[in-house]
């Protein structure tokens, strides 16, 4: 019961108050309404009696610039005449300034530039007049500046001009001031009315609030007074736990303050703007980049690094992730160039709902950072000095093995090959005299000599074609193509597509032959093909060769599987020639359709 009550007093006391305010400043207003009203309503009525007193002095200005002009034709010494130049002058000069000002404002006259459209209409029709009085007398000054005794009668024309359009100047004018006369009456019969509806206004205001406000209020606090005492009890018990939790509140902002003070110590921690202007940074943070906190407006950027390339990089990750946050390693620059890797989260936060900020918080971790670079050097270096080692021994094997089938072509060619041939020669030249025995013999000696010296010269061309050394790898392609053709009965084409004729390097051409003498002789020897293509093409940088064939094909996959065996050295092989001059080798194929063997050499 006694919160039930002390809820309706709350909310009575709430409602008075609310409905109290509102009372009394819709009175404030409506009199601060009234006030502002009738004062800027005053201050034009200031600013309209200066427009009239200047409205009528032009009036006075016009027949003062007249009577001057006219008595140029009394005197004519030049004493005389000079003074009513300058008087003139001095007229003609405020006469200006007055109706520009009538028409355009000026904050020295106190003039607004608030025509209505009857008064433009009337100052449009008495500019014309305006300009040619106004030209007759800068005539006439003119005149007087180059000859002070000039005749009157060579500035009649000019004083005639403005004698006769004096009249309609001032007949326009006196139109001009009555118009203004007229118009400061009218503000003067809305001010009346203003004042009136706004003290009727304010007299049902007072009404309202006395029958809907005051009244009402009188019967609530009556009623509410009784439970103001059980009410006085339970704000003493209020009194006594606001009292504690102040003691609570200051005891935590304390600790607050003493955690805020270890985090400035211990952590790198900054608040910047969105747009990286730094709002706050930290103790530890400002000693490590000698920032002073004094300093004026700078971006964080700017603090972390003197150099252009780490400026844009931290630049562009706060741009790229001011409202989703972001976490991950940055390089920085501090006093003496001295390179410094922080581990750093940036996390988007709002102070106020119509504000947003970002935190930095960072760890240095320049120690552990130069420690991963230096295992990673050397690991590359380690990984390099491998590599380069794996091609110097391939190098070796390779330049070995060209060696040894160099010697052993050269050894069949010279020796075998020559020892065929003169037993050739002298199985021709045996006796034939007993033709019967001898000539089965011979003619199979024919043949199986024919053969043995063919077989001794194709592997002779398999080992070290001539062309090669000579000419290059194409013509030694081309001439590989067509001997095989030729030994075998297949059909092997060899298409340069792009006349590529350039030379090599020697170890490359070598290698280059091999891998395509091997695809050419896997393609004759394991899959049966009747038909091989070896077509050759360039570009800038890229030599290509591929070798297609019709034969049954096979799993690719099982061939990178094999290590020994037949079929599988020769694949090894073309790898570790195809690795050794840097280019790269893809084998297509499948079963029941041909292979492809491509090569991609640099060049």
């Amino acid at each position: 019961m006694t919160n039930k009550t002390g809820s309706l007093d709350q909310q009575t006391f709430t409602k008075l108050q609310r409905l109290y305010s509102i009372a009394l400043s819709t009175i404030a207003i409506s009199v601060i309404i009234s006030q502002v009203l009738v004062s800027n309503h005053l201050d034009k009525q200031q600013s309209d009696s200066t427009v009239i007193n200047v409205a009528g002095r032009q009036r006075m200005l016009s027949q003062k610039l007249t009577k001057e002009i006219v008595l140029l034709s009394v005197y004519s010494d030049k004493k005389n005449r000079i003074s009513l130049k300058n008087d003139i002058q001095s007229t003609l000069n405020l006469w200006q300034l007055s109706h520009d000002a009538l028409q355009k404002g000026s904050d020295s006259l106190g003039l607004p530039n608030q025509n209505s459209a009857v008064i433009k209409q009337k100052f449009t029709t008495l500019n014309p007049v305006f300009s040619i009085i106004q030209k007759s007398s800068k005539s006439i000054l003119q005149q007087l500046e180059n000859n002070p005794l000039i005749s009157v009668d060579r500035l009649s024309l000019n004083i005639s001009k403005v004698t006769v359009n004096e009249s309609t100047f001032l007949s326009i004018m006196d139109a001009i001031v009555n118009q203004y006369n007229i118009e400061a009456d009218d503000k003067t019969a809305w001010l009346k009315t203003l004042e009136f509806l706004i003290m009727v206004f304010t007299l049902l205001v007072l009404l309202a609030e006395f029958l809907f406000i005051f009244w009402p209020t009188a019967k609530s606090v009556k009623a509410t007074l009784s439970q103001l005492l059980i009410a006085e009890e339970k704000a003493k018990t209020m009194a006594f736990n606001a009292d504690e939790l102040s003691i609570a509140k200051e005891k935590s902002i304390r600790e607050l303050r003493a955690l805020s003070q270890a985090i400035d110590e211990t952590l790198l921690f900054a608040r910047i703007s969105p747009n990286g202007s730094l709002i706050y940074m930290g103790t530890k943070f400002s000693r490590l980049f000698k920032f002073s906190k004094f300093k004026k407006e700078v971006f964080f950027w700017n603090v972390l690094s003197s150099h252009k390339t780490e400026q844009l990089f931290i630049e562009d990750i706060i741009t790229k992730n001011q409202k989703t946050g972001w976490q991950g390693e940055v390089k920085a620059t501090i006093e003496g160039d001295k390179d410094v890797w922080l581990e750093m989260s940036i996390v988007p936060y709002r102070p106020t709902e119509d504000k947003s900020e970002l935190l930095i918080i960072a760890s240095e971790i320049t120690a552990k950072k130069e420690g991963q670079i230096e295992i990673e050097r050397l690991t590359n270096a380690n990984f390099e000095e491998k590599m380069s080692q794996q091609k110097i021994i391939s190098s070796k094997i390779i330049e070995n093995q060209e060696k040894e089938q160099s010697r052993i072509a050269k050894d069949v060619h010279d020796g075998i090959g020559q020892m065929l041939t003169g037993l050739k020669y002298n199985l021709e030249s045996i006796n034939m005299d007993d033709i019967e025995k001898t000539t089965s013999k011979i003619q199979h000696l024919k043949v199986l000599t024919t053969d043995i010296i063919k077989g001794v010269r194709t592997a002779t061309f398999n080992l070290t074609p001539p062309e090669l050394s000579d000419h290059g790898v194409v013509p030694a392609i081309s001439k590989l193509t067509k001997e095989l053709g030729k030994l075998t009965g297949k059909e092997i084409l060899f298409f340069n597509k792009t006349d590529y004729n350039q030379r090599l390097d020697s170890l490359v051409e070598i290698n280059i032959y091999r891998i395509v003498q091997e695809a050419i002789n896997n393609a004759i020897k394991y899959a049966e093909s009747n038909h091989i293509l070896v077509s050759l093409s360039h570009s800038k940088n890229i030599l290509s060769i591929v070798i297609d064939d019709d034969g049954k094909g096979f799993d690719p996959s099982k061939v990178k599987s094999v290590k020994n065996g037949d079929g599988g050295m020769g694949m090894t092989f073309m790898k570790e020639r195809i690795k050794y001059i840097e280019g790269r080798l893809f084998l297509t194929s499948e079963l029941g359709n041909g292979t492809r063997v491509t090569l991609n050499i640099p060049i």
